[in-house]
């Protein structure tokens, strides 16, 4: 099993954010983070999962994802990005990636566990650290999709 884990930050919502991810199979441990100048903790939650997914080299073994993020889990698991789809996002945050999600979830099919956020998680401890210095990185890119919605 290919397990996930995830965390996304922002530091203030909207401001300069990032996103970690540690990645383990077998003995494989692999380590992601970017940082954002201008984005949301929702879409830098969203991401970390993208990220990771798009990270996954081989299909067909089972993917379990562990996050702190109720939106990203509730969305799935709960069955409201199938309704959000249905309806094309109207009205609802984060379509671009949501849209970037979609196909990664049926290539995967990741099952999602829920672990809370800030409390001495190993693994969920490292990715908030990893999402924290990519917020305060030197070199943020650019969510442009985020930073074209507020023009």
């Amino acid at each position: 099993m290919i397990r996930i884990y995830t965390d996304g930050a922002a530091q203030g919502n909207p401001g300069p954010g990032g996103y970690g991810v540690i990645l383990k199979f077998k003995d494989a441990v692999k380590e992601l983070s970017e940082g954002f100048r201008l984005t949301t903790n929702n879409r830098m939650e969203l991401l970390a999962v993208i990220k990771a997914l798009q990270a996954i080299k081989k299909e067909g073994i089972p993917v379990m994802i562990y996050s702190d993020s109720e939106y990203v889990i509730n969305a799935i698991e709960k069955g409201w990005l199938w309704s959000w789809q249905k309806k094309n996002f109207k009205d609802k945050a984060n379509p671009d990636l949501w849209q970037q999600y979609i196909p990664l979830h049926h290539k995967f099919q990741p099952r999602f566990t829920w672990v809370k956020g800030h409390a001495g998680h190993p693994e969920n401890e490292r990715c908030d650290q990893l999402a924290v210095q990519a917020a305060r990185g030197a070199r943020l890119l650019i969510d442009d999709a985020y930073e074209r919605s507020k023009m």
